[in-house]
């Protein structure tokens, strides 16, 4: 009887320990980039679910750091903000990239805490309303006659998910990468800008971050990269595959928090995350913003991230992107 007195009040001591762990003071979403990008997108998502869902007392404020598509940010949390239980981080499939070729220093894939994927987006190809590339075949054929006459811009750097979604449809047609003219942004923010602005001719994304100004009119969107057309109001855009070229670029979009965050605090957020998951008006949220469901949190997303990386790695190797 002794025994089993020990081991409920043990459980009882154990579950007012994690329900006693105060909330952050100051809840924060850090964007590893300027405004106007994927990054603030998942942020803002996150803002818009735990607080107008009442998942969250307090405002989640979304701050921005921006440099190395990343690193800057990956390398605070591990070095100097290891234990904040206040702040999460967004992070997408090109985080997992820019991991997979040391591009963040000599953290890696297993330095931080992998706290929840809240969607995915896909890969796409835009241009400017304006452009006289109309299909993605008209591009294609472009790049196939001089790959020098067409500027690609993407938020990252040679090696970044941006610039190997161009890298693989390139490899698809037949044209070699490295003769690609490609510049780097800080963001898909200022990527945007320069290609309303005439600056470049075209733009590799996630379909979620551009789908304002293809609302607006003010972009074409010329392949998705997804297996299948995507469901509801995007069902009109085109795949690269129903168009000949066998690319699919799923993103992930999610959070972590620093390596030294303690069990308890780690399990509050994760807790909030998935409530707010199983939650419908979060899916409506979701889709208002271009996403499509793709929930994991806890063991199984470290999991999943630590296979993802490990792929990426042979990839980035295929195209002589680590030394």
């Amino acid at each position: 009887m002794q025994s089993k007195l020990k081991v409920a009040l043990a459980i009882t001591l154990l579950t007012l320990s994690l329900t006693s762990v105060a909330e952050p003071k100051r809840p924060e979403c850090v964007a590893p980039a300027k405004p106007g990008g994927g990054f603030d997108l998942t942020c803002k998502l996150a803002q818009s679910g735990l607080v107008d869902l009442k998942l969250l007392d307090k405002p989640l404020r979304v701050t921005f750091m921006p440099g190395g598509i990343g690193a800057v940010a990956y390398n605070a949390m591990v070095g100097q903000r290891a234990k904040d239980n206040n702040s999460i981080v967004a992070f997408s499939t090109g985080s997992l990239l820019n991991l997979a070729q040391g591009k963040f220093g000599r953290y890696t894939e297993k330095d931080v805490r992998w706290l929840a994927v809240v969607g995915a987006d896909y890969g796409a190809i835009t241009v400017s309303s304006n452009s006289p590339y109309n299909t993605l075949d008209d591009l294609i054929q472009a790049l196939k006659k001089d790959p020098s006459k067409v500027v690609f811009g993407a938020g990252g750097t040679i090696g970044g998910q941006d610039w190997m979604q161009v890298a693989l449809l390139a490899r698809a047609a037949q044209v070699d990468p490295r003769k690609l003219r490609y510049v780097a942004f800080e963001g898909g923010g200022e990527t945007l800008t320069a290609m309303l602005g005439g600056h470049i001719g075209a733009s590799s994304s996630g379909l979620g971050e551009v789908l304002p100004q293809v609302e607006a009119g003010k972009i074409r969107v010329l392949a998705v990269l997804s297996d299948e057309r995507l469901a509801g109001a995007y069902n009109y855009i085109p795949t690269a595959k129903e168009q000949g070229y066998n690319i699919s670029w799923p993103v992930i979009r999610g959070f972590y928090m620093g390596p030294k965050v303690s069990d308890e605090d780690f399990t509050w957020w994760q807790q909030r995350f998935e409530k707010m998951l199983a939650m419908p008006e979060f899916d409506q949220l979701r889709t208002q913003r271009g996403l499509f469901p793709m929930n994991l949190t806890g063991k199984e997303l470290e999991q999943s991230i630590y296979q993802q990386v490990e792929t990426f790695r042979a990839l980035a190797t295929e195209f002589d992107l680590i030394k």
